[in-house]
């Protein structure tokens, strides 16, 4: 599965995810109540939704023009790192706003998410990568029929 399809199956399982597990920590670390936290997390998966396409389109441009091919775990730790970073910085002062906290406490509770999304992202990533496939970006290149590539072995004819 590749392009449009596959973010879009990948933003849907991600978020619908997320959804479930944002609401119960931020119910959990604040005196909002769990119908307030579940508009927080709806709203930051709608934010997350936004920036899950930007990033990741982002991501695979930079990863479509690097030398090595693949996704090892350094380069699914950056992943993981680029996306929670980036929107942590957004969320934190909607998650002040709408839970009536000082910033400070949404730091706080956003560090409490952060380092539970940030093993989820890299775990969705994988099992995502390994259920779907990975994008055409991060395969390696495969031989023109024809070549001779030793990276690729054929048995002799004959």
């Amino acid at each position: 599965m590749q392009g449009i399809q596959r973010k879009i199956v990948y933003v849907t399982l991600y978020e619908g995810i997320a959804i479930v597990c944002a609401s119960a920590g931020l119910a959990l670390t604040s005196d909002s109540g769990l119908m307030k936290a579940g508009v927080a997390s709806a709203m930051a998966s709608a934010i997350a939704l936004v920036w899950n396409l930007v990033f990741n389109t982002a991501f695979e441009w930079w990863e479509a023009r690097q030398a090595v091919r693949g996704r090892s775990l350094r380069r699914r730790v950056a992943h993981a790192l680029g996306f929670e970073g980036g929107l942590g910085l957004i969320l934190i002062p909607v998650f002040a706003w709408w839970l009536d906290v000082s910033l400070l406490q949404a730091l706080v509770m956003e560090a409490g998410l952060m380092l539970f999304f940030l093993v989820y992202t890299f775990a969705f990533n994988w099992a995502f990568d390994g259920i779907f496939g990975l994008p055409a970006a991060a395969q390696a290149a495969q031989p023109q029929r024809g070549s001779k590539d030793t990276r690729y072995p054929q048995p002799e004819a004959g």
